[in-house]
């Protein structure tokens, strides 16, 4: 309390306030007239507050209804995964660990949106020379297309409130700094402080900015994890498959569903989107091979084929052994347990090893009855049809439930050649496809039998 209350003299002929008394003002000159006073420090702090008066309140009432108009990158996966396109004013962070391809993405973004709206591409990492090489061997147009070789945000910012663009791409956010903040390129400071300065940029002149962010070691976005928070979408590139295929993920999206999967192929000519992407994790001419079944997985409003191989072999030594790539631990374990409780088939001396092929990392329960179905048919050591899709959720009782989006996810194996699909016991259309209702894993392994 006592450091709220502070005395000051203040002269009686002009009002001059002085920590200490005198005999003559030095501010009119008059002699004898500065009085002592007591304030209080929080009186004047709200009285500065209401000298600043309020912020201003908008009835969203009488805004009119718009749709947001979105700037298409004409790379239709990239399109998907953004909601449908970019939104003027948005801020977007791409990140992926280094030699992924970002670069090499947002190279071909700056290129296809080039030939349609203005675009201004900055780099504090390579050369216009370097760039223009990589946007000649990717075939971009350079039409609408500038390059600004500049590490300062202030000048980077000012060149885009001169030129005025649809879309500005940053690569990337840790080379990039403020002349206002005391600290080095990279620090965390430093990123926040320049994303802050883009985001502003963005919002203030309906301008879509692009900022590329690296992976750490320990696998999070390079500098502060707040960074996230600061943007309006973020894109996560990743290479999960060891081959030339890379998924397009976002984890959080304004402006658009968060469940969306791009599935891009890496070329000489860059990045190609794949048209068909269920055939990237299943091989259609594969023979058929104990514990190898198929099912069904949605991301976003698109289902993907998923091909689970199971092996359940007799235990060595020890605990038996319960393994996974690509599928949930926790679940394996639950599911053996249902298998060994609900059936005839003893899993109790078994390991087992189950696997996603491709690479592909998924949590849909639908793939239930598809990995149980993998497991018995390793077990017993027969065969099962690839021609066969196999959908459905188990619980704790073994019984078959139903799952999101089943007619969808049978018209997909339908249109890919599927001749049956092992489903739980509901009314659904199945079209051409020859359909197996189940109600139990008792009922599976009589048909695996």
């Amino acid at each position: 309390m006592a450091n709220n209350i502070k005395t000051i003299f203040v002269c009686a002929n002009c009002d001059a306030q002085f920590p200490k008394w005198s005999g003559r003002c030095s501010e009119c000159g008059s002699w004898g007239t500065l009085k002592e006073q007591t304030t209080d420090s929080r009186t004047e702090k709200n009285a500065a507050v209401k000298k600043l008066g309020g912020a201003e309140v908008i009835d969203l009432k009488t805004i009119p209804a718009v749709v947001l108009m979105r700037l298409k990158t004409n790379i239709g996966e990239i399109d998907r995964v953004l909601g449908g396109g970019l939104v003027p004013g948005s801020l977007v962070l791409l990140s992926g660990e280094p030699g992924i391809g970002k670069s090499t993405l947002v190279a071909q973004i700056a290129g296809a949106v080039g030939r349609d709206y203005a675009t201004i591409y900055v780099s504090g990492e390579e050369s216009a020379v370097q760039v223009k090489a990589r946007l000649d061997r990717l075939g971009c147009s350079l039409d609408n297309l500038k390059f600004i070789s500049e590490t300062n945000a202030e000048k980077i910012v000012a060149a885009a409130l001169k030129l005025k663009p649809a879309i500005l791409i940053v690569d990337s956010i840790q080379t990039v700094y403020s002349a206002l903040v005391p600290s080095e390129p990279g620090n965390i400071a430093q990123i926040r402080a320049t994303a802050v300065k883009f985001l502003e940029l963005a919002k203030e002149n309906n301008i879509a900015v692009f900022l590329i962010g690296h992976i750490t070691k320990d696998g999070t976005v390079a500098g502060p994890k707040s960074l996230e928070h600061i943007v309006d979408t973020v894109l996560y590139l990743e290479n999960e498959t060891n081959n030339n295929y890379c998924l397009l993920r976002t984890t959080k999206n304004r402006f658009g569903s968060v469940n969306e999967l791009g599935v891009l192929e890496m070329t000489g000519q860059g990045f190609k989107e794949v048209k068909n992407p269920s055939l990237v994790f299943v091989e259609a001419d594969q023979e058929n091979i104990s514990g190898s079944v198929i099912g069904c997985v949605m991301e976003g409003t698109r289902p993907f084929l998923a091909d689970l191989q199971a092996l359940a072999t007799k235990t060595v030594f020890g605990y038996p052994q319960r393994k996974t790539s690509g599928y949930d631990l926790n679940r394996l374990q639950v599911l053996s347990a249902v298998i060994t409780k609900r059936t005839k088939i003893n899993l109790t001396s078994q390991d087992i090893i189950l696997n996603v092929v491709g690479g592909l990392k998924i949590s849909d329960p639908a793939l239930d009855l598809a990995a149980c179905a993998a497991i018995i048919s390793s077990y017993l050591n027969k065969n099962f049809n690839r021609q066969t899709l196999v959908l459905g959720e188990v619980g704790l009782g073994a019984e078959v439930r139903n799952v999101f989006k089943l007619e969808q996810r049978l018209q997909e194996a339908e249109r890919l050649g599927f001749t049956t699909a092992i489903i739980p016991n509901v009314a659904v259309k199945g079209g051409r496809l020859k359909l197996l209702k189940i109600k139990n894993l008792a009922d599976l392994v009589e048909i695996i039998k």
